[in-house]
């Protein structure tokens, strides 16, 4: 889950597209999407004009891809760290020591789809629609487990643990990393402590 986070989905492709793709997450990320151009990416990455555009066609696409690869991967991680342990319980405190370590980790500057859906404000433009697709299904992985350990409200509750997720993310970069960690931490734990098993 982590904005360094191996990408797995970038070794399964052609060496030089891999390296694009690793780039464009460095500096996409580090930079913001509108302020890296293609030649910088182009010239990082090592490789041709014509293998950039054989591989992407343009940066519209490379930004698609960017985006999506970092809703994948950050998915699979959350879901992994929720069915780690057979008591939900214990996957949902895992999820919480992710994002703290997320937060606190050198080179947090925020999370990649806040700002992402920053840089494109259209809710139809594609980038838009997958950042919204990561939080609808962030909120079902929640919602579902939830469900498991009976909440009696999981719905609502899963509305809670993502704002304190989505509070942590943005207020460990602009405030208090160490006040937005322990928020998050007590709202899961309360969160937790509600449900039936």
């Amino acid at each position: 889950m982590t904005v360094s986070a191996p990408l797995e989905a970038a070794r399964r492709v052609a060496p030089a597209k891999a390296r694009i793709l690793e780039t464009a997450m460095r500096r996409f990320y580090d930079d913001g999407i509108r302020q890296v151009g293609v030649d910088l990416l182009i010239s990082e990455s090592k490789v041709t004009k014509a293998t950039f555009y054989k591989h992407f066609g343009s940066k519209d696409r490379l930004v698609l891809e960017y985006i999506s690869t970092r809703r994948d991967a950050s998915l699979e991680s959350i879901e992994g760290l929720v069915v780690a342990h057979t008591d939900p319980r214990v996957g949902l405190r895992l999820v919480a020591d992710a994002v703290v370590a997320q937060v606190n980790a050198p080179g947090y500057r925020g999370c990649p789809f806040q700002k992402a859906a920053a840089e494109f404000s259209d809710p139809a433009h594609p980038v838009r629609v997958v950042v919204t697709e990561f939080h609808e299904s962030l909120h079902e992985i929640f919602e579902s487990t939830l469900a498991r350990m009976e909440h009696p409200l999981p719905g609502e509750a899963a509305d809670e643990l993502m704002l304190a997720y989505d509070g942590a993310m943005a207020w460990s970069h602009v405030g208090d990393v160490i006040a937005a960690s322990s928020a998050l931490r007590r709202v899961f734990d309360r969160i937790i402590g509600e449900t039936a098993r």
